[in-house]
């Protein structure tokens, strides 16, 4: 993303030539972005080679997790859909781990059917009806077990999944007598310790803490684990007041782990892959006057883009072609949704606006169309991928008869 002459592109492409071809709301992500971040992850832990598991679930296009497969990476699924939907994509079954808390018995089938490399069980119940459907198949299924680490990962409440009052893997009592448990199956096979603390974390130290329980677990089992999952939760900075995560710090960390223990690791990365790729392009329908601010009413809404409704997240709000005009008032982009959570961002200092003109929310490539919805009967938006100067509709644009 980069302005030219005042007008904004994302790669090669204008994003106002984007919304006159396309339409808006539209979803756009930029491919060489999206290799750029594969490359540098992949740089980063070169030093041990982790396998890397896509989180499919901070984005579904099948295009974009095709592209994905093409460097080589696997998928981390959390439902049976995103198994269907990765392996769809042609991602190699023994670089799939399905994790999750609630697996049915018709998912947990399909995983053993579909010979992907691990189920990360998450509860004795679970596990127990792992062994129930593998010795009816008469079939040794590899598993992981996951550790609740009990770790604050100084993020939202709302993306914690590390800490005990989680409803995420099991404590440290529970996980050694489920060691002892598969080690009396024969139709179990344990192979991983599987950990996930959260999402959007942008500090190395919960990380460090959590390889420390993690040691101190894996000593008492008296195992070593052929895979030490890590999960992923790496975060982006949406802001200018973030900072990037010290992944040089984490790769020391897991480096010295490593000395310890000789496992293969697993990371599942989503946001960190994918969330700075996409941005959605929107019009503005309405400009609303009020005494104190006024409503940049756009035509994309909570049910094209959530995180702000549900979590109050933010999302850098820039406009497709600089006027160098400031606004007097402070400027509330909204949606058109009948709820009053329908809003991006509120900003003073913004450029002068007109109805009709184009504008851009970003970082929207992970947890924005995966979390869409029709509500409102709304339909979702087009998603395009954009490579130098082509474009590629990945998926069109519903339409309201195919809801109807």
């Amino acid at each position: 993303m980069k302005y030219i002459n005042n007008k904004l592109k994302i790669e090669n492409v204008s994003v106002q030539a984007i919304a006159n071809k396309f339409g808006t709301p539209a979803y756009c992500y930029s491919h060489n972005q999206l290799k750029n971040n594969i490359h540098n992850f992949k740089k980063n832990f070169s030093t041990f080679s982790p396998l890397i598991c896509f989180a499919i679930k901070s984005n579904t296009n099948i295009n974009i997790i095709r592209e994905i497969k093409k460097f080589g990476l696997g998928a981390d699924v959390v439902s049976i859909g995103e198994l269907m939907l990765a392996l769809k994509a042609g991602i190699n079954p023994k670089k799939i781990v399905f994790s999750g808390v609630g697996k049915t018995s018709n998912e947990i089938s399909y995983a053993i059917d579909k010979k992907i490399l691990l189920i990360n069980a998450e509860s004795k119940s679970e596990i127990i009806e792992i062994n129930r459907i593998a010795k009816l198949k008469k079939k040794k299924v590899e598993i992981g077990i996951r550790l609740n680490p009990n770790t604050d990962a100084k993020t939202l409440s709302q993306i914690s999944t590390g800490k005990e009052e989680n409803k995420f893997g099991v404590d440290s009592k529970l996980f050694l007598d489920l060691v002892n448990y598969c080690k009396n199956s024969n139709n179990i096979k344990l192979k991983c310790l599987s950990v996930h603390i959260g999402s959007q974390i942008l500090n190395h130290k919960p990380y460090e803490k959590m390889l420390g329980i993690i040691s101190k677990i894996i000593k008492k089992t008296n195992i070593e684990f052929e895979f030490i999952d890590l999960g992923g939760g790496m975060g982006i900075p949406y802001n200018k007041d973030q900072t990037k995560l010290n992944y040089k710090k984490y790769n020391l960390a897991i480096k010295r782990f490593l000395k310890s223990h000789k496992s293969k690791i697993i990371f599942e990365p989503g946001r960190s892959i994918i969330g700075n790729t996409g941005i959605l392009v929107s019009k503005i329908t309405y400009i609303k006057e009020t005494k104190k601010k006024n409503f940049i009413i756009l035509d994309a809404a909570m049910n094209d883009l959530m995180r702000p409704a549900l979590y109050g997240a933010y999302h850098k709000t820039l406009p497709s072609i600089k006027n160098n005009k400031k606004s007097k008032k402070t400027l509330e982009f909204v949606g058109p949704i009948c709820e009053s959570t329908d809003k991006f961002i509120t900003l003073k200092k913004f450029q002068k606006l007109n109805e009709k003109e184009i504008i851009v929310i970003c970082d929207v490539g992970a947890y924005g169309m995966s979390l869409s919805s029709n509500y409102n009967l709304r339909t979702k938006p087009i998603e395009l991928l954009v490579k130098g100067s082509k474009i590629k509709i990945i998926k069109k644009r519903q339409k309201h008869k195919e809801l109807l």
